[in-house]
């Protein structure tokens, strides 16, 4: 499979592209998804999945189509490893509730959909690095910083710095962060959000000075985010599972899908990895029909899905679901690529279209899609808008109808979905990105009691652990922060 940067088309390996992180353009890596993929596809296709409806099979579809690079055996140990850090013989159950196909992606070491990925990627990165010894840094706004911490602990030759806003996160989110004592992994809370702290992670990838440094001191830099290959393919996997498990373990990868096996996805989104990745498991042949993304008040991506232009605006709005607490998100990048030609093909002129645009984004505080793009943009995607009060009250509703506790994210999206009318004749798949228990504070106001009475490993015992990680800096300083671990 064929990776190149976003902006100036820069060709890279997988390895390469988990090993660097960020683009050197400051770009993504996107796999071009023209004759490439389709003939990966072709090839998958040939024939049907044993066992589709299991994680390690549909994992394994997944990195043989676009992992490839690596050996066979890597992909066989990233596997695994993350079978091994699941506890249920169902990593990620499809569980039909008021209609909704909830696919419950909160089963991992600490609660959020980013275990799948960064149970995996740590044995990517240490097959890309050969032996050279890596800094992972590491944004967050709430999940993907315990998740990679969980991931890295204790993995020689890697270190991992997460900052995550120190006012925002909570209770438990920021527990799972501060609490971890393995002598390789650090969080840093940051007076500010996480469009900050992301914007200091990228531009710290790209300071030549900074990487200088790093190099000298025998260390390359990476990340664990979603702006990482190695992050997004294995969540790729979550929506090629969905639909083998609403289709029967007869589904053929590779070929157009049957009109009746389709089905819509919606995705509580903030930084656009995981919708983006339901995204490619179309491009592979997994027959989803459209895609909604659901946002809080935070709302630019919801407006962005219906207009064609990206304004973040200048509010930003602490809200009850704060892992989408995001203005700037990167993996919007990858999607403008592929719709601006990329789907073709045409590298040139989409790495021209996305240069064009991140340049407006950066001068303008705003983008605008081409028509051509707008037309491909609306054929797949909608959204949709939760406030906080409609979130409390939606957690209140799958309650009280299904007998379901979610978490305010994922309510986020069951709104959406019931408020643009769905299922409407085909299932809706809901990623169900976090366990409720991570939020008490919200489920509480939500529940007008204390329902969260069986709390699940990822979150038990978190009040009696010793805090270990206290630092906190402001934005200007993280830099420094960085720097200190060389």
């Amino acid at each position: 499979m064929k990776y190149v940067s976003t902006r100036k088309g820069i060709e890279a390996t997988a390895p390469e592209t988990v090993f660097q992180g960020l683009a050197p353009d400051g770009g993504l890596y996107v796999p071009v998804v023209g004759a490439s993929l389709r003939d990966a596809r072709g090839r998958l296709g040939e024939a049907s999945l044993p066992g589709a409806e299991s994680l390690p099979a549909a994992e394994k579809f997944v990195l043989d189509a676009l992992f490839g690079d690596f050996p066979a055996e890597v992909r066989k140990a990233a596997i695994d490893r993350l079978l091994s850090r699941f506890p249920a013989e169902d990593p990620v159950p499809l569980v039909e509730k008021d209609g909704l196909h909830m696919l419950e992606l909160f089963h991992g070491k600490t609660g959020a959909f980013k275990d799948v990925a960064l149970s995996m990627l740590p044995v990517f990165m240490r097959h890309a690095a050969g032996g050279r010894r890596v800094l992972v840094l590491t944004a967050t706004s709430g999940d993907t910083g315990s998740a990679a911490m969980q991931g890295f602990a204790g993995v020689d030759g890697t270190e991992i710095i997460v900052f995550y806003p120190a006012t925002g996160t909570s209770r438990i989110q920021r527990l799972q962060m501060t609490t971890p004592g393995e002598p390789n992994v650090h969080a840093v809370g940051i007076r500010g959000n996480f469009d900050d702290a992301q914007a200091a992670v990228k531009r710290i990838f790209a300071d030549p000075a900074i990487r200088a440094e790093a190099a000298a001191h025998g260390i390359t830099l990476s990340s664990a985010n979603s702006i990482n290959t190695g992050r997004l393919v294995p969540q790729i996997a979550y929506y090629v599972l969905a639909g083998a498990k609403l289709n029967g373990t007869d589904v053929r990868y590779g070929a157009p899908a049957p009109q009746p096996g389709e089905f819509d996805v919606v995705v509580p989104s903030g930084n656009f990895g995981n919708i983006l990745a339901a995204y490619y498991a179309k491009l592979l042949g997994s027959p989803i029909r459209k895609f909604i993304v659901a946002s809080n008040v935070n709302d630019v991506l919801a407006r962005f899905v219906k207009t064609g232009v990206y304004d973040p605006g200048p509010n930003f709005t602490v809200t009850n679901s704060p892992s989408m607490d995001i203005r700037k998100s990167s993996n919007v990048e990858r999607l403008l690529w592929m719709i601006s030609g990329g789907l073709d093909g045409d590298i040139d002129r989409a790495c021209a279209e996305t240069s064009r645009m991140m340049k407006d984004l950066a001068e303008k505080g705003r983008y605008e899609l081409s028509d051509s793009a707008k037309d491909r943009l609306f054929a797949d995607f909608t959204g949709g808008v939760a406030t906080p009060e409609e979130t409390e009250a939606e957690m209140r509703r799958m309650r009280e109808s299904a007998g379901y506790l979610v978490d305010p994210h994922t309510a986020v999206a069951t709104f959406v979905a019931k408020k643009l009318g769905l299922p409407d004749g085909a299932p809706c798949v809901v990623a169900a990105t976090a366990t409720p228990y991570k939020f008490p504070e919200t489920c509480l106001r939500a529940y007008g009691e204390d329902v969260l009475v069986a709390p699940p490993p990822s979150v038990a015992g978190l009040d009696k652990l010793p805090v270990a990680q206290t630092r906190v800096c402001d934005v200007a300083a993280i830099d420094s922060e960085v720097t200190r671990l060389f």
